[in-house]
């Protein structure tokens, strides 16, 4: 079995460390076995978006989303269409921004998203930085999902929430939830970077791609004792324990 990872644009958009999602899914998938190939996906190396199974988003600088947006704006149908036909896509802080509709920042400007989704980020006063625990609403256990947040921007959506926060501000600070779901595709304000510390999550990703394209049903358990002792710390830390579900 083989599985194309497509990390987009990752000389623009990797901020935080969030390489380390892509070196986590492809461990997890070379440990069993499963072959993975990262195709760096760039201005300078553009490649058929038909041929991802996953793809990953990561944060950027203002700066950098707008190169983003200017170039992967002619993808936008492609990926859209993606997305509804089940292909997996995790989007990380500055990548979750712009597949919504409008980034408007600290001066009121509208700076156009790539319009995916039908939901608006806001600038508002000060950042919200720190570690954040969630409960998670994919059915993942454990039910925690923990992570860093450092942004100054606030997102509004009406879709199903990646968790519920338990720790740290999420979204947007006011309504008590973090990222967005949608079909395959997740979106989330969570560094770390996320996926070495929720090991679940990670598995999510690459089963949910495998079930798409070979009709997998479940991977093979890994050893994930220190996975789970970075998730557990996190826990003990800043959320009164760790979860027993």
């Amino acid at each position: 079995m083989k599985i194309n990872i497509f990390h987009m644009y990752p000389d623009l958009l990797n901020l935080y460390g969030d390489i380390g999602n892509i070196i986590s899914l492809k461990k997890r998938c070379e440990w069993r076995g499963i072959e993975a190939e990262i195709v760096d996906f760039s201005i300078s190396n553009e490649r058929d978006v038909n041929d991802a199974d996953i793809f990953f988003m990561g944060g950027g600088s203002d700066r950098g989303q707008g190169i983003v947006y200017s170039h992967f704006l002619k993808y936008k149908n492609s990926v859209s269409d993606a997305i509804e036909d089940g292909s997996v896509f995790l989007a990380i802080c500055g990548g979750y921004q712009l597949l919504g509709e409008s980034y408007i920042d600290a001066d009121g400007n509208k700076i156009p998203g790539l319009g995916v989704f039908d939901y608006t980020t806001e600038s508002e006063e000060g950042r919200l930085i720190g570690n954040v625990v969630i409960e998670n609403n994919l059915g993942l256990k454990p039910r925690t999902i923990v992570g860093f947040e450092n942004h100054g921007g606030r997102t509004y959506h009406n879709y199903d929430a990646l968790g519920s926060v338990r720790v740290g501000n999420g979204n947007n600070g006011k309504d008590g939830l973090e990222g967005m779901i949608y079909k395959n595709c997740i979106g989330t304000y969570l560094h770390g970077p996320i996926l070495p510390k929720n090991p679940h999550l990670s598995d999510h990703i690459i089963l949910s791609a495998l079930k798409r394209k070979y009709d997998i049903k479940e991977l093979e358990k890994l050893d994930d004792t220190q996975e789970y002792a970075a998730h557990n710390n996190v826990l003990d830390l800043y959320a009164g324990g760790r979860s027993t579900e």
